[in-house]
């Protein structure tokens, strides 16, 4: 049986939040797991406490030799997106119309949301370190840097705005965490190739996740959650490391070049962009959804006709050949 609209006033969010909390509570077992049952980083990285950690790192080291210089900036920048987790979980916990109440749907997912998406960074950063290849004082100053810089994502303290924001971001990371995978590989790193992989599957399991909290909104504040998912896509989705940058360097500057280096390698493009925007349109069901006013109609027409518009203009896009050198890597 279809759920009816809430009869709430326009703009509000607040009774549509509530409604949702048990939702959260009884879902979470579905897209996070206990922390018994998650792999850990030390179950990817030498283990110091053997005599064969000295062996395990030239190892390392020898199949990080190897990468293509374009993916090892990739990687890096994704490792300083995933360190900035803190910017993250202060953002999420700023949300208005959410019970802050500690044992309520919102904040306990948003802590078990942080604590899983904080082996991402830990995993990474230490590869980074062992292999050699990277000019740690300057990959940490970058990470100071985007947590210091903050963002501005377009969302602003707006729950359903966020949702569909971090349901497209999920998506994003997801593809981009599984493309360095697949490159991984060929390049004949194993261990990388692994570790991205199940980096990867944590994104896909957190992107379901708001994208559930999305289409359980859609059944009960149509309209709303329509305008938004509209005004989102005219904002553009910014990645949220779009501040990044290097010593020395302005905002935003280093990420031009990160992003040239992602598109290059196939790693993240304009068309995954387009994609992720198809694949949010057909699971929330945009064709077929009911109960829309005026506004919303016109909502979903703008985001029907988009995917469309967005693949003509990427078809215009240039990637730069020249290698940018980035001071993050010897």
């Amino acid at each position: 049986m279809q759920e009816q609209p809430l009869n709430i006033p326009e703009g509000s969010r607040k009774e549509v939040m509530t409604y949702l909390e048990p939702f959260m509570l009884n879902e979470m077992s579905e897209y996070l797991k206990p922390v018994e049952q998650m792999w850990q980083p030390a179950d990817f990285l030498p283990d110091s406490s053997r005599s064969t950690f000295f062996e395990e790192v030239r190892d390392l080291q020898e199949s990080a030799k190897e990468l293509p210089y374009d993916l090892v900036a990739v990687l890096i920048g994704d490792t300083i997106t995933e360190e900035a987790l803190p910017t993250y979980e202060s953002w999420l916990m700023m949300v208005d119309d959410v019970d802050k109440n500690e044992q309520g749907g919102w904040m306990k997912w948003v802590r078990a949301w942080t604590a899983e998406e904080n082996r991402h960074g830990d995993l990474l950063n230490k590869y980074l370190y062992l292999s050699g290849r990277v000019n740690m004082r300057e990959f940490e100053m970058s990470t100071q840097y985007l947590i210091q810089d903050g963002f501005d994502i377009g969302t602003g303290a707006d729950p359903y705005r966020n949702f569909i924001y971090t349901s497209f971001q999920e998506i994003a990371t997801n593809i981009s965490h599984r493309r360095v995978s697949g490159i991984s590989k060929k390049s004949g790193d194993k261990l990388l190739a692994k570790m991205c992989g199940v980096i990867a599957a944590d994104e896909a399991r957190h992107a379901k996740a708001y994208m559930s909290f999305i289409s359980k909104a859609f059944t009960v504040d149509p309209s709303e959650v329509m305008l938004a998912f509209e005004d989102m896509m005219r904002k553009k989705i910014v990645m949220p490391a779009h501040l990044l940058r290097q010593s020395g360097e302005l905002q935003g500057q280093t990420f031009a070049h990160f992003s040239d280096a992602a598109q290059r390698l196939n790693v993240y493009t304009a068309l995954d962009y387009v994609d992720i925007l198809k694949e949010l349109i057909a699971d929330w069901k945009i064709d077929k959804v009911s109960g829309l006013n005026e506004q919303g109609e016109k909502a979903r027409d703008y985001l029907m006709k988009l995917p469309d518009r967005l693949i003509r203009l990427a078809d215009r896009i240039k990637i730069p050949e020249l290698e940018y050198k980035f001071k993050w890597i010897y």
